[in-house]
C-alpha cells in the first residue's frame, strides 16, 4: 500500500480542497485528482463522519486490522480534514471527534455501496 501523507498525494493541493486553496467554501466532489483506488475528496473538503465511535486512546489497545472503535462512546469519529483547516488536519492518519447532534458547513458523510 501506499505511504502518502494525503490520501492520493503527498501534495495537499492535488487532492484537497483546505484552507489555503478553497476560499472558504466546499467544492463539487471530483475536481482534485483521486487516490489509487479511485476515491475522490477523501482529504480535505468536508470532514466525514464515520461509524466508529471516538476513544482517545483506543488505537494503542485495538485490533490491528479493521480497528472499529470503542462499542459505544459520547462522540463519533471524523476523517479527512475540510475546507477549514490548515493542511496538517487532512492527513490521512489524522481523526478528529464531534458530538453526533453537530452539523457544520465543514462535517458530511459519504455514501457508498456494494457494486
Amino acid at each position: 500500500h501506499s505511504r502518502f501523507r494525503y490520501s492520493g498525494s503527498n501534495n495537499i493541493g492535488d487532492v484537497a480542497w483546505y484552507y489555503n486553496n478553497s476560499n472558504s467554501k466546499t467544492h463539487n466532489v471530483g475536481t482534485k485528482q483521486p487516490n489509487e483506488l479511485g476515491i475522490y475528496d477523501l482529504s480535505g473538503n468536508v470532514w466525514e463522519w464515520c461509524n466508529d465511535w471516538y476513544g482517545e486512546d483506543y488505537y494503542n489497545k485495538s485490533p490491528k486490522n479493521d480497528p472499529r472503535g470503542p462499542s459505544s462512546a459520547e462522540y463519533s469519529v471524523l476523517r479527512g480534514g475540510s475546507w477549514n483547516p490548515y493542511g496538517n488536519d487532512c492527513r490521512v492518519a489524522n481523526r478528529s471527534s464531534y458530538a453526533p447532534s453537530v452539523s457544520s458547513s465543514i462535517i458530511g458523510f459519504r455514501f457508498a455501496r456494494t457494486p
